[in-house]
C-alpha cells in the first residue's frame, strides 16, 4: 500500500457559477494531467493520480458575499507545470481565452527571480498559479 499520510486527497471550490467555470477549469484541469472522475448536474471533479480537484456550483442562497481572496480563507491555488515551455503555452492559450495575467509588468517572474510562473483568476476571482521547476530540479 502507498503511505498517502499527509498527501491532498481532494480539493472542493464552490463557484458562482458553474458553466462560467468549468469554461476554464476543464480546460485547464485536462492541460495539466487530470480527467474527468465524476460529472453531475450540479458539478464536476477531476483526478490526477489519488488526487482530485471538485468544482460546485454554490446554492443562490450563499451567493451573496463574493469571494475575495484577501479575506480568510484560501488565498490561491498552485500547481505544478512540467516545463518553463508550458508555462509559456498556457500563459498564450489563457491570453487567447481572454483570462487576464495577474502582474503583467513582472511577468513569469512575479514571484521573484528564481520563480518562473503565470498567475491568473478564475471567474470567481480565485487565484490560480502554475510554476514551472526551478533550474535547479
Amino acid at each position: 500500500m502507498k503511505k498517502r499520510k499527509g498527501l491532498i486527497h481532494h480539493i472542493e471550490l464552490y463557484v458562482s457559477d458553474l458553466q462560467k467555470s468549468l469554461h476554464l477549469w476543464e480546460w485547464l484541469l485536462t492541460e495539466l494531467g487530470y480527467s474527468e472522475y465524476h460529472k453531475w448536474e450540479k458539478g464536476r471533479s477531476y483526478k490526477l493520480l489519488d488526487s482530485y480537484i471538485v468544482i460546485v456550483q454554490t446554492e443562490r442562497k450563499y451567493l451573496d458575499v463574493p469571494y475575495h481572496r484577501c479575506r480568510v480563507g484560501l488565498n490561491h491555488l498552485a500547481f505544478h507545470a512540467e516545463s518553463r515551455k508550458q508555462v509559456d503555452e498556457l500563459t498564450r492559450t489563457l491570453k487567447k481565452r481572454g483570462v487576464s495575467i495577474l502582474y503583467p509588468e513582472r511577468h513569469p517572474y512575479a514571484g521573484g527571480m528564481n520563480h518562473y510562473a503565470v498567475y491568473f483568476e478564475d471567474p470567481d476571482r480565485i487565484k490560480v498559479e502554475i510554476v514551472a521547476p526551478s533550474i535547479s530540479e
